[in-house]
Order: C-alpha cells, then structure tokens, then sequence
C-alpha cells in the first residue's frame, strides 16, 4: 500500500473528480458531513474554512493505492477500516473529509478529500505532509500484513536490472560506442559535431529526435542492434541540449578567434591607409580642406569589423544546417556571445559618431 497527501485550493474540482461517473467505485466514509453529493460536501465545507481568509490551499487531496495483490484481501468494509485508521493515523479527527474508491484502473485506489481547516479553526500543518502520509501507508501495510510500496520498488529494481542480460549488454555496447567518439571530438567545434553524428550512424547507432505537440525537439532516442534506449539511459551527456553544449565552447572560440583576426586585420587596414596618405600632394597641407577623418576611419573601421563577424556567423550558419540528418543543431547558431560583442561594436562606432559631430 502507498499513501500520498498534498495540500490543494481547488476542493469543489477535486470533489467533482472523486464523484465522477465512471470512475466511482464505493462511497467508503463522509466524517462530520451531512451531505452526501460533491456540490453540497464542498458547501459544508466551505462554511467551516470561510472562518479563516488567510490560508490559500484550504483542502487535501489523499491517495491510498492498494497493491494488486491484496486487492482479494481487502473487501469494502476492510477498505472504510483502513480509511479511517488513515485519516486517524494523519491527525485529522477533527476535520470534514469523505473517502471513496475509484475502478477507472486495475488496480483499486482510495480518494480522500479533506477540509484542512478543522471545526475549531485550525489550519493542518502540511510540512512534509506526502512523506508523512508515505509513512503511515507503510505501518497500516505492516499492521495488516499487506505489501509494501517500498519493498515492491526495491524487488522491481533488482529484477529490472537483470531482467533482459541481452538488453543490458547492447546498452552496454553503445555506451562505449558513444562516450569513446564523444572523447575524440568534444571541443572540436561544427566539423566535429558532423563527424560525431557521421561515426555513429557508421557504427550502426541511428538518433531520432523526439518531438511535442508543437512540433519542438525534446529529446533523443538511440537504437542499436534491434534496441531502442532514451538519452538519459545511454548517459547525461548525450541528451538533446547536453550533447550540443560539448560542441558549442568550441564554436565560440573559433568564432571569436575569427573576430578577433577581422578585428586586427581592420586596424592593420587602417594603419597602412594613415601612412600611404602622408606622400606627395599637389596642394599643400595648410591650403587644403582636411575632413574629419578619424570619425569617419572609426566608423568605418567598426563597420569592417561588424561585416566580416556577420559573414563569419552566416559561414557558420550554413556549415550547421548543412551538418543536419540525425540531430537539428540550431542552437549553435544562437552564440549569444558573438551577438553581444557585434552590439558593442556597433555601439562604439555610434558614440564615436557623435563624437565627431559635436567638434
């Protein structure tokens, strides 16, 4: 038997879902209420937690699961026991609250819905509340000799990890697989990124992307030798966004390194330009119109700049999109870091703008 409890605003929903056509079993138990339909129960209620405006979430929505085989153990005069051994158990005498049983599933549930505010006014503290109602599921299971949710988890584990040998040895396989090609091209930048996608598929490894309603890739699925395992299982490395994010402080080098080389390339434009313009002239320096040529070198050279990082970003671009197939890589396009230094640039070339105008 397991045992979940949360604190909730929306008691008059909650009690229409536990009421609900269909999915009612047993009307287990209704403790200090005279009505018996889910409209009426949340009015009594209602009534009672009016008395205090300052707590929110004045209701709690209980789950009792009841393990499938124990389902013959338990009649339905069991099942109101343990209903209000439970609600005993959780401190809630003194409260308004209604238990039922839903067979939408398999396997038999309990549904409590309480009034957190108690016929005196007070407020149930709900501090770790779910692992105090995961506690008391554990001593009734103990108490009447029915199964345990955390043994039950702790048999599964053990099973599941030895449940498919040839399952667990293909995982096994592609895991090294993966984690030796990621070795040999992390930090490579795009040609990598291409390459690590190429040696897998060359590998017989095959990446399908997982996508929503909306059409947005959430995750990756790898298949190798007839198996089929979700990112998390092969490693955390290797999920959707993880996996690009090994490839993308590469790219940022290299595209920084590239505006770093356009950047020293204008100066040394700039710089040659200043020196061939010191030879003859026909018209003497003091006779002629000299034009404020240092704003207009600045802009110009920021200008320079500016264009050969967005050409190097487009080269960059084109490289990703052309490296597609097996992932869709746009979030090495999105180097925000490059992006913000080509603002600064052309901030720069704005404020010495400016400058020039107001000489």
């Amino acid at each position: 038997m397991i045992g979940k409890c949360k604190a909730i605003a929306h008691g008059s929903t909650a009690l229409n879902y536990i009421f609900r056509e269909g999915k009612l079993g047993s009307r287990l138990a209704f403790h200090n209420l005279c009505s018996r339909e889910p409209k009426a129960i949340y009015e009594e209620m209602k009534m009672v937690s009016d008395y205090n405006t300052r707590c929110r979430n004045k209701f709690l929505r209980i789950e009792i699961g009841i393990a499938p085989q124990d389902k013959k153990k338990l009649p339905v005069s069991e099942l109101m026991r343990i209903a209000h051994l439970f609600v005993k158990q959780m401190g809630l005498d003194n409260h308004q609250w209604v238990a039922v049983t839903h067979k939408d599933t398999d396997n038999r549930h309990i549904h409590i819905i309480a009034n957190r505010i108690s016929l005196y006014g007070e407020v149930y503290d709900t501090t770790f509340v779910s692992n105090r109602a995961a506690r008391v599921a554990e001593e009734i299971s103990r108490s009447k000799g029915l199964t345990i949710a955390k043994e039950v988890r702790a048999e599964r584990k053990h099973q599941k990890a030895k449940a498919n040998p040839t399952r667990e040895q293909t995982k096994q396989q592609i895991q090294k697989i993966c984690y030796a090609l990621l070795e040999k091209y992390k930090g490579t930048g795009i040609t990598g990124h291409s390459m690590f996608l190429y040696d897998l598929n060359k590998s017989g490894v095959t990446i399908e992307r997982l996508k929503n309603k909306q059409g947005k890739v959430y995750g990756l699925k790898f298949s190798y030798c007839g198996q089929t395992f979700k990112a998390s299982e092969i490693g955390r490395e290797f999920g959707y966004h993880p996996l690009q994010k090994n490839f993308e402080i590469a790219n940022k080098a290299e595209t920084n390194e590239t505006i770093t080389k356009a950047h020293t390339m204008a100066h040394k434009t700039a710089k040659d330009k200043t020196h061939s313009d010191t030879g003859y002239r026909l018209v003497p320096p003091s006779r002629s119109y000299i034009p404020p040529t240092k704003t207009n070198e600045s802009s110009s050279i920021a200008q320079a700049v500016g264009n050969v990082a967005s050409t190097a970003l487009n080269a960059a671009e084109e490289m990703i999109s052309g490296a597609g197939g097996l992932i869709n890589p746009q979030t090495h396009g999105d180097d925000y870091a490059e992006m913000a230094w080509q603002r600064k640039l052309r901030n720069q070339a704005k404020k010495k703008k400016k400058r020039g105008r107001g000489i």
